[in-house]
């Protein structure tokens, strides 16, 4: 399946610390396309892994995660609005 991850971590009680971890947790899976962002192609075993592997981190009471499933890439239309990273920047 196709899936966009987007997530808000609250900078109160060791935030920062938390949204450190999120990060390499969904950057393990994902590809990170802004900010709090992330999109790619995954597998349900693979999303039952990270499901739990971010569980130890979210703060159900302060963070929130939102995960936007479709069965493949081509079935969402994705527009840029604005710059669009090129993600083969970093090419020499």
């Amino acid at each position: 399946m196709y899936v966009v991850l987007v997530y808000d971590i609250s900078k109160d009680e060791n935030g920062q610390k938390r949204w450190s971890h999120i990060f390499k947790i969904c950057k393990k899976y994902l590809s990170h396309i802004q900010n709090s962002v992330f999109e790619g192609e995954i597998s349900k075993v693979q999303l039952v892994k990270l499901q739990q592997e971010l569980k130890v981190y979210i703060d159900s009471n302060l963070d929130s995660v939102i995960l936007f499933k479709s069965r493949q890439q081509k079935w969402l239309d994705k527009e840029f609005w604005g710059k669009e990273d090129d993600k083969t920047s970093f090419i020499l």
